[in-house]
């Protein structure tokens, strides 16, 4: 169980502070709910504290994990499927998981493809959102702004020149 204050990341959704937690009647069903603030675009989400497993909740990275993010955005893009439909499956998949490095991927692979053809529309989407729970978390390791984590990451994935 996370307490107020705890620093988590929900997955799809990005990462944030549970700034409460409260009983809340929905459906006619009363459950205790983590409120969840989330820094980029100032979010707040609602998640049932008995489903934060399901979910794949987790606490943010420590500082010492930074490393890992660098050298993932920094890394070889993975080949990605030519089928514009499978390629949006894999892509989702690895973002459902919640894990950082996997989130990592996905941006560092659409960002570079971008680069080289256009994205079609739901990846130009699916680069936005993955940027954000990105972005979020890295705000709340790191306690920089929005736009310096930007341009970390842009450096990173188009290297130093950036």
């Amino acid at each position: 169980m996370f307490s107020i204050g705890d620093r988590i990341v929900y997955p799809m959704h990005g990462a944030g502070i549970i700034e409460a937690i409260e009983k809340q009647r929905i459906l006619g069903e009363i459950r205790e709910y983590y409120i969840l603030r989330i820094p980029v675009g100032d979010m707040k989400i609602m998640i049932p504290c008995d489903q934060t497993d399901c979910v794949g909740v987790r606490e943010i990275i420590d500082k010492k994990q930074l490393k890992n993010v660098e050298s993932a955005l920094r890394g070889d893009s993975t080949d990605m499927p030519c089928n514009w439909n499978r390629r949006y499956r894999d892509n989702m998949d690895k973002l459902k998981t919640g894990d950082l490095r996997c989130v990592c991927e996905v941006v560092r692979n659409l960002m570079r493809a971008d680069k080289v053809k256009k994205l079609s529309a739901g990846e130009k989407k699916m680069l936005s959102s993955a940027k954000q729970i990105l972005i979020s978390e890295l705000i709340l390791v790191s306690d920089k702004c929005v736009e310096e984590i930007t341009v970390l990451i842009e450096r990173l994935v188009y290297g130093d020149s950036a």
